[in-house]
């Protein structure tokens, strides 16, 4: 079983799927963030405020390289898609699911951001803003979307799991 790699926008919920998929499969669960975080030493937004997100960004590299090829299920920052780097470790040594839904819905699941680096000031404007810049980035990604709109986890991550595997 190769690694599951889970992307989309931030409150899509790849940290409220990836446990129930990983529990299914009898594989472990591990998200991103909170690997750049230990390996840091501090949270995602403390490293965003001292240190900015490109150093964010190599800190993300390197934990996505550093769990690549395990059999594990993994959910990655809504940004992992813009390094295309991280695009090819992710296809290289596992499969991408991309869970996708509106704006409206996101902005509903995030609330007011809070401790989310990247919605400072207007959430569904940036959200917007981040989605429409995104959208193509996944869609190259990814070896299929998952629409994670109107369906709860447990149904999004049942889907996930029939499909990765028989992948």
């Amino acid at each position: 079983m190769a690694t599951l790699w889970l992307v989309g926008m931030m409150g899509v919920g790849k940290s409220t799927v990836g446990p129930r998929v990983a529990y299914a499969v009898g594989a472990d669960f591990v998200d991103l963030d909170q690997v750049v975080a230990l390996a840091a030493g501090c949270d995602i937004a403390r490293i965003f405020e001292d240190e900015g997100e490109a150093a964010f960004r190599i800190k993300e590299r390197a934990a996505l390289e550093s769990i690549a090829g395990s059999a594990i299920v993994v959910a990655c920052g809504g940004g992992i898609v813009e390094d295309p780097a991280n695009v090819t470790t992710m296809r290289d040594h596992g499969l991408v699911a991309w869970l996708d839904a509106p704006v409206a819905v996101l902005a509903g699941r995030v609330g007011d951001g809070g401790g989310r680096p990247m919605l400072a000031g207007d959430v569904r404007s940036r959200l917007t803003s981040l989605q429409r810049r995104r959208k193509k980035m996944y869609e190259a990604a990814a070896h299929r979307r998952f629409d994670a709109e109107t369906r709860n986890p447990q149904e999004i991550a049942k889907e996930i799991v029939q499909w990765w595997r028989n992948a």
